[in-house]
């Protein structure tokens, strides 16, 4: 079965994921791969971090004595992973095998108060410069930006449905060209800032955009929406294809829970987590 239409047409792989013996999934909040195309799959589980190969083979797990509620995951371009954990109030940074780097929050403490970090924060993405951005959404309508070595240098954003004010800052991610893109869920839409924070466009209409990812390669921004659907489109924000049918569906490569975690290969196939139901971790080939 083909999903997606044009050149953006994929194939469904069932059973991707070989887990080892005994081991299951709850919900896949987030996916991501490295530069091996090694995916890492974030998930609420036994074992939250699982790494595969992209044929679905398993490498190893790690993060268990630390990572307690999955919600996001970033790769930088070298290969160090960031997870965002929402009911724990932190981000963690390891190396890519796993040893812990830095720790932004402090783990079970929430901000005080209205727009102190964290307050269930969403995601992370880091800039060209090395400084990094999370989302801080469920409870702080914020994104904050730090250096490198983890100083809070500057934090915007407030309640409400105007330009720069968030309902829920979902996700936070940067392009090619420095700007940060914000999926503001509850509002519909994804925000557009420069490096400091100043708004610069938006993007309307949208289905609760969940997640989003930048191919490095062509110009093309995947979106994982929460009603059902993944859509593609330019960077100009043409629809270019999207699949899902805006509805629940247990049909294969259709979805059953909500989209909220998206990333791709080097080859361009697709890997989409869900919430709100277990096991919800698709892979779509790229047809060539």
């Amino acid at each position: 079965m083909t999903f997606g239409s044009g050149e953006y047409r994929y194939e469904l792989v069932e059973g991707w994921d070989k887990l080892p013996k005994g081991w299951e999934w709850g919900w896949i909040p987030a996916v991501a791969c490295d530069s091996q195309d090694r995916v890492f799959v974030n998930s609420r589980s036994e074992h939250p971090l699982v790494i595969f190969d992209r044929e679905g083979n398993f490498l190893e797990s790690w993060g268990e004595d630390i990572l307690k509620d999955a919600h996001g995951i970033f790769i930088d371009k070298e290969d160090n992973v960031y997870c965002t954990e929402w009911e724990t109030h932190c981000v963690y940074k390891f190396s890519s095998s796993g040893e812990l780097l830095m720790t932004l929050g402090t783990p079970g403490q929430p901000g005080l108060e209205d727009g102190k970090v964290f307050r269930k924060p969403t995601d992370l993405a880091v800039a060209s410069t090395g400084d990094i951005f999370v989302s801080d959404g469920y409870e702080n309508a914020r994104v904050h930006k730090y250096s490198p070595n983890g100083t809070l240098l500057k934090s915007w954003g407030e309640w409400g449905a105007g330009p720069g004010q968030f309902e829920l800052s979902h996700c936070v991610r940067i392009d090619k060209d420095d700007r940060v893109w914000v999926c503001d869920r509850t509002n519909n839409r994804i925000q557009i800032f420069n490096l400091e924070g100043e708004f610069m466009t938006q993007w309307r209409n949208l289905l609760h955009p969940d997640t989003i990812y930048f191919d490095p390669t062509e110009d093309v921004v995947y979106i994982a929406e929460m009603d059902h659907q993944v859509s593609i489109y330019t960077m100009e924000g043409e629809l270019i294809t999207k699949w899902g049918g805006a509805q629940k569906s247990k049909n294969p490569g259709e979805f059953s829970g909500f989209p909220h975690g998206i990333w791709a290969d080097s080859l361009g196939d697709l890997y989409v987590g869900q919430v709100q139901v277990d096991a919800g971790l698709q892979k779509f080939a790229r047809v060539r």
